[in-house]
Formats: C-alpha cells, structure tokens, sequence
C-alpha cells in the first residue's frame, strides 16, 4: 500500500459487495471492552477506564451500528465544560470519528495511525457496525517520550510521622514497593527513559535504591537540594540545552493516569505552563441562604461544592522554566503566576482517573488497600 489508508467517517456500502466478509465474526474481545450505549453515564465510563488499558469508548446502538467516539480527550474536555458524571456519554461524545472499512488493506494503517496521531480505529462494516478495533499501542507498543521527567523527592513527610523519622516518603512502601518506584515503573512503561529526581531529606535512601537507574531501564540524575527549594526551585538546577517540555511530578502522588498524555495535550495546545488539576467535591452540611441586599434570593438544603484542586502534576516549557531563581527557593503557584504575568499561556489538564495524595496516614493506609485492586 503506496499511500495512507483511506479513514472517513461511518461507510454504506453496497451490501452486495462485502456481504461475505461481514457474517464472519471476528473475536470481539477488545472491541467488547470498549461497547457502550449511548446512555451509559460518564461516570460509568470514567470507571471502566480506571479498571483497562485502553481510554476509548465505542457508543454503538443496540444493533452495534457506530454512533461516536469516547476518548480521554473527550472526558477532560467534558469536564472542564462543567458536564456532570451522571449525564450519558451522548453529550460528549465524538459523532464524526475517523474509521476504518472491513475490506481496507492495513499494511500502511499502523504507519498512518503515528503520521497523525490516532490512537483507536474502530473498523466498521458495510452496515455501520462495529466489529474490530485497531489501537496504534498494540501494533507498535508505546511510542518513545523524548521529555525529561523531573519528580520532586526532597520534603520530609511530618505529617506522615513515624513512617518518615528514617525514610523519605516517596520511598514509602505501597503495594510492595516505594512510591517512587511505582512512579518511574509507570512512566517507563508508556516511553519515558529520561529522569531526574529532586532530593534533599534522606537523599541516600533514593540514591541507594535506584542508582542511576540502568536496573530499570531508564537513566536517573539527581537534582540535589542544600537546603529546601520548594516546589518548583530544584527545576532551576536543570542542565542547559533542553529544548522540549519537562514532565514535572510530585513523588507523594499515586496515580492511573498515562503521563504521556498531559504532555501531548500541553503540546497540542501550544502551552508553556500546564497543571493537572483534579476535580474535588464537598458538601456543606447545613442549609445554604442565598442573600442579596438583605433579601433572602434562595435556599439551598446542604449543597455540593465542586472545584479543582492543584494534583502536583505540571508540564513546562522552556520559557517557563527561564523565569525560575537559580539556586534559590520557588514554589509552583508562584511559577504559574509569573508566567500570566509575562503573558505566557498557562492551562489546566483535568485528572479523573484515580489519584491518591499521599500527604497524612488516612491517604498511605488507603493507598495501600487501593493498590492491588487500582494497579
């Protein structure tokens, strides 16, 4: 196949012409994963990609005929449209997604699908309906990250005392092993190789534990903090010459999500300073008054209260990074503030699959019974 793959939207094509090769059945096992109905909620969606690698649901009506497209992107751009979970997938989803036709060759699909970065095709056949699902990570595996990954290790943990009198808290064991080490296991596995952890207190227990990183594939350095640097002051230390975005992680977060995509879409977006943010709900448990000039405008019996919440998760461009201190303390709210003030775009990526902080015993001991279940 000479040139790329012809992807359109749903096909009808002549019955008679394919009819054949649509009354065979393909196995269906991943394409299963991904059915939903057009009503199925957000928040049952949000669930099942929480539990499966693939982030893609396949809205398809009950005679499997195609009706759109559910991604990751989806979800996050739902949320910041302040769509709530309980509504159907219907008021997200994609109705004009790119597609794949039964009697298409392949040989170049995996080609095309990187050129433009499409990561699920579903294939159709000649009726509209569903039957495969092509995903560009099972034809090539993960594709490499050429970003640095920087992961803040340095704080003491007080509030985690004890377990912190003589370990770091990202080197706190959870699920088997430390923190820290289910954070670079994670970013190894979707194609980040390049790291550099910030240390400070008890910097020789994460220095002895992962060296320079070769026993898992990946190459460590250590960003060393005499005194503390706060949370954006050890970027400074970088070494010059970087010249794409760094991944930025707090190495006291547990989370599902891919970090590959808060990059891509810190990069799609044209940003220079990008922050995971978190959606965090509470409720207030008395009757809330509304009152304007004196005048009762509304009750409202124990409302819920939504807002995001900074999840310790940034991607920065270099021309961020050139408006930090050398050698001298910062945090990341300061960072982004100077960045508005600059002119510089600053955006929020939304995090809904799970995320733990663990910053008191309550978040490490539920971490740790969410883990053989979560990861």
């Amino acid at each position: 196949m000479s040139t790329a793959p012809k992807i359109t939207g749903i096909q009808n094509k002549d019955p008679s012409a394919t009819a054949q090769v649509s009354l065979v059945e393909p196995p269906l096992s991943l394409l299963k994963q991904c059915l939903i109905g057009p009503d199925t909620s957000i928040h049952t969606l949000i669930e099942r990609f929480n539990t499966r690698s693939e982030q893609i649901g396949i809205v398809v009506d009950e005679q499997r005929r195609l009706l759109g497209t559910v991604t990751d992107g989806d979800l996050r751009r739902g949320v910041l449209r302040g769509v709530t979970t309980d509504a159907p997938v219907r008021e997200i989803m994609n109705t004009a997604p790119r597609t794949l036709s039964v009697d298409q060759p392949r040989d170049d699909i995996a080609n095309y699908m990187r050129h433009e970065r499409v990561r699920h095709l579903p294939i159709v056949d000649f009726a509209g309906r569903a039957i495969d699902l092509v995903t560009l990570d099972t034809l090539l595996g993960p594709t490499p990250q050429p970003y640095p990954v920087v992961i803040m290790a340095g704080g003491e943990g007080k509030r985690l005392r004890p377990l912190t009198e003589h370990t770091p808290k990202p080197m706190l064991d959870v699920g088997g092993q430390p923190i820290l080490e289910t954070i670079i296991r994670r970013c190894a596995a979707v194609g980040f190789s390049d790291f550099y952890i910030s240390v400070n207190y008890r910097a020789d227990v994460i220095k002895h534990h992962f060296g320079d990183g070769r026993p898992l594939g990946v190459e460590i350095r250590y960003l060393e903090e005499m005194t503390p640097l706060g949370t954006a002051g050890p970027l400074g230390q970088l070494p010059s010459g970087i010249t794409t975005p760094v991944l930025v992680l707090n190495g006291d977060v547990l989370t599902k999500m891919n970090p590959a995509r808060v990059v891509e879409f810190h990069r799609d977006a044209g940003a220079a300073a990008t922050m995971g943010v978190r959606e965090y709900e509470f409720q207030i448990p008395y009757g809330v008054v509304d009152i304007d000039n004196n005048e009762i405008r509304g009750l409202r019996e124990k409302p819920v209260s939504r807002q995001f919440i900074n999840a310790g998760i940034y991607v920065l461009d270099q021309n961020a990074l050139d408006l930090l201190p050398r050698d001298a303390a910062s945090d990341m709210p300061a960072l982004f503030a100077t960045c508005r003030t600059e002119g510089l775009k600053t955006l929020a990526f939304p995090i809904r699959e799970y995320w733990v902080d663990i910053g008191h015993i309550d978040d490490y001991r539920r971490a740790n019974e969410d883990y053989p279940v979560i990861f």
